[in-house]
């Protein structure tokens, strides 16, 4: 299954739905210590403050002044890289 991409009731997150497990509940925080690669490299897209993974799916938040098309390519190239779907 693809990654499928889903608005949530914050216009600056989005869920990434992987369709299995990826783990959790686990938080990370822009300028945090991240022991977790995939989060890692999603924090270092342009705008991104944080990274929730939990069941199957990862939510993104970004700066509100950043744009979701800046992001979402490289984050679902990375989640489903990362997941092999």
């Amino acid at each position: 299954m693809p990654v499928q991409i889903s608005p949530t009731p914050n216009p600056n997150a989005l869920k990434f739905e992987v369709g299995i497990d990826v783990g959790g509940p686990k938080t990370f925080a822009a300028g945090q210590d991240v022991d977790d690669p995939l989060a890692a490299s999603l924090l270092e897209l342009e705008g991104v403050t944080s990274v929730f993974m939990s069941v199957d799916f990862v939510t993104l938040t970004k700066m509100p002044e950043t744009t979701w098309e800046g992001v979402v390519e490289g984050a679902q190239a990375l989640i489903a890289s990362h997941f092999g779907v």
